[in-house]
């Protein structure tokens, strides 16, 4: 009999670059808890701490084939998923899974991610809900996640029950809503274990936005197969599971990466250089980074694009010398860098709806 502190786990899911979700944090959880970590990856993620910028979803055969070659060989009986982004995946990883019958099937759909980008399609949610929730021991999602996939908000702790009901009716035993829900003063989490009676635990953070915290509801379905691959209950476990997560958030440095600093460097660079470059790569040559990486930067921060914030502390100068200084617009158009009159003007004119002339006579 195989070791209860070294059973295999198969965790099917997308990766994630920056280790906080997915395979890779399933990986480290599925290993501090002393399980086998056994994976298949679905989806290959663009991304970094800024959050996600591209997929790269994999075809079908290849997700199934990496999930047979796995239960082929080492026959796991209890499989985690996590995202799967296309119909077709849904319904083959289903039916694989039909076949094999794996003992524990947890489910951690990534509908919605800690941003609030809507990640499944509404033909996956159809999939999911007719071919994969029948086969699940449990799954474990966010509120905004079931909101999405019934199609219905919740504001009450009677249409949270109602929802979660709803959902164990498409063949799911067990469900744990990460709800948010301010319960005797605290917000609740609220575990749906078959038709007993509901089992409350005060959520991760104390908070009601503890689960936009990157990868943390799937840090908690991850923990929750490892102790259940230690034998015990879904109640045991989840109660487990919250009591791990907790101690390693309260522990673990996050990660964090040079967006602010990167910001305030792309600032200063911009008011040294901005009357002789007004191209986003210069800035992004010199700051030894991507254009796409400082774009993702300045959109989070600002709001804006790095061209919009180029132009704008250009525009922001062009007014200040308009109104303080005694030159002619043609001589402020050359100390700005502009090759010509013509081409200032119709920049700021693009810009302030005015010609630079017409501002300076209404504000002088």
């Amino acid at each position: 009999m195989q070791d209860k502190k070294n059973i295999p786990i198969l965790t099917i899911t997308g990766s994630d670059s920056t280790s906080g979700s997915g395979v890779q944090a399933d990986i480290k959880v599925f290993s501090s808890l002393g399980s086998y970590a056994l994976s298949a990856i679905t989806s290959i993620t663009v991304q970094n701490t800024l959050g996600i910028q591209d997929f790269f979803d994999l075809p079908s055969d290849i997700v199934v084939g990496q999930i047979e070659a796995i239960i082929n060989d080492v026959q796991p009986q209890i499989v985690k998923i996590g995202m799967i982004r296309r119909a077709d995946v849904m319904e083959k990883v289903a039916n694989v899974l039909s076949h094999y019958s794996p003992l524990t099937v947890i489910y951690d759909p990534v509908v919605v991610s800690s941003s609030g980008d809507v990640l499944m399609s509404k033909d996956v949610l159809r999939v999911m809900s007719r071919c994969l929730l029948p086969l699940c021991t449990l799954i474990s999602l966010k509120r905004s996640d079931a909101e999405y996939i019934l199609g219905e908000r919740m504001t009450s702790s009677a249409e949270i029950t109602e929802s979660a009901r709803l959902i164990q009716a498409f063949g799911c035993e067990n469900v744990l809503m990460h709800c948010g829900m301010l319960m005797s003063n605290s917000y609740t989490d609220v575990l749906f274990a078959g038709n007993d009676e509901p089992h409350y635990m005060s959520n991760i953070c104390h908070s009601a936005n503890a689960y936009r915290s990157h990868g943390m509801s799937g840090n908690i379905s991850a923990a929750i197969a490892a102790f259940i691959a230690r034998g015990l209950s879904v109640v045991e476990a989840v109660d487990n599971a919250f009591s791990f997560v907790k101690s390693t958030n309260s522990s673990d440095m996050p990660l964090y990466g040079r967006g602010s600093e990167l910001y305030k460097d792309f600032v200063n660079e911009i008011a040294a250089a901005y009357s002789i470059h007004n191209d986003v790569k210069y800035y992004a040559d010199r700051l030894n980074v991507s254009s796409s990486y400082l774009a993702q930067v300045t959109k989070r921060i600002a709001g804006k694009a790095p061209k919009v914030i180029i132009d704008e502390y250009l525009l922001s100068e062009a007014e200040s010398m308009l109104l303080s200084s005694s030159q002619t617009v043609q001589e402020i158009a050359y100390a700005l860098g502009f090759s010509s009159q013509a081409h200032f003007a119709k920049f700021f004119k693009k810009q302030k709806q005015c010609t630079p002339s017409s501002y300076r006579k209404r504000n002088v």
